[in-house]
């Protein structure tokens, strides 16, 4: 099977089920070996400009024609049996509508597989369906099964009832992080009181979140390592009242890597689940600093500590 990937979290669901994509996206670069493969997809949004302006661009681009470029040509060449795509969210990838579009008038024989995950058990259907349309189907089951063992594991250590926790997929403007994060947060205790689970995340006022008052606050901006959430961390220390928030005052506030980790809907959820996990609970194996994708910041000071 010839599957085309024009996402970073299919394009790991992918590997996960021993498939090597022949076509990928500009941001699919995990496993490495996914940054060897030709690329279909191009951002029209300069992804290291500042959180302020990366929404700016992409308010732009939306009313523009897209945030993505579909090379069909090079598509055409590929010449896919399956076509991997998502419904998600048109500003996380290409619009699926456009996938349809460019697949009718390319007059390809290709499958279009489409993600819409809105939970974590969403992800493991997701990669059910992939597995059958790729000739998969055991080896999904197997993998799905692996993933569902290690949740239970992690859900087991962790406490029912635990601290409130916002978790922010943007800066400027504050955005809640939703779809499959309020669930998650839940799985490991902590109360997600800013979304219900499978909401999409969207834009919430500074004061809603001063009013709430997160014990706990997790930085995952979509698209941002923690390096850039570092370069955009005054966006949040320079609002009114930041001091004052509970999770600033007693040092819980985190960095967690956002583009590798929590806004990509793939095989590493579990592994953002176990991050989470030790956010939230101290105690709890491993504990963050036994992992390279979130980092402690420092409380009320202007610039974060790693």
């Amino acid at each position: 099977m010839r599957a085309v990937s024009l996402l970073p979290s299919a394009t790991e669901l992918c590997y996960a089920l021993g498939v090597e994509p022949v076509g990928v996206s500009h941001e699919c670069d995990h496993p490495p070996a996914a940054n060897d493969q030709p690329v279909v997809v191009h951002s029209r949004v300069d992804a290291d400009a500042s959180s302020t302006e990366i929404d700016e661009q992409v308010r732009e681009a939306v009313a523009t024609g897209g945030v993505y470029e579909l090379d069909r040509e090079r598509l055409r060449a590929l010449d896919p049996d399956v076509i991997l795509s998502q419904g998600v969210c048109e500003v996380c990838a290409v619009d699926d509508a456009d996938v349809h579009r460019a697949v009718a008038d390319l007059g390809l024989d290709a499958d279009i597989v489409t993600t819409d995950p809105h939970s974590l058990g969403d992800v493991f259907a997701d990669l059910e369906r992939i597995g059958a349309a790729l000739d998969r189907g055991e080896r999904a089951r197997e993998v799905a099964a692996g993933w569902r063992d290690r949740v239970t594991d992690i859900e087991r250590t962790t406490p029912d009832e635990g601290p409130r926790v916002a978790v922010l997929d943007w800066l400027d403007p504050v955005m809640v992080a939703g779809h499959w994060v309020p669930g998650m947060v839940e799985r490991v205790g902590g109360q997600y009181g800013l979304a219900d689970a499978g909401d999409p995340s969207r834009p919430r006022e500074w004061a809603d979140i001063r009013e709430y008052d997160p014990e706990v606050l997790v930085a995952a901006p979509c698209g941002f390592d923690i390096a850039q959430t570092h370069e955009n961390w005054t966006d949040l220390t320079a609002r009114e009242g930041w001091s004052s928030l509970t999770a600033v005052a007693n040092d819980r506030v985190y960095a967690l890597d956002g583009d590798q980790y929590v806004n990509r809907p793939g095989p590493r959820l579990v592994d953002t689940l176990e991050l989470l996990a030790g956010i939230l609970n101290p105690d709890h194996p491993p504990t963050v600093a036994d992992r390279d994708g979130v980092r402690r910041l420092s409380g009320p000071a202007d610039r974060p500590r790693v």
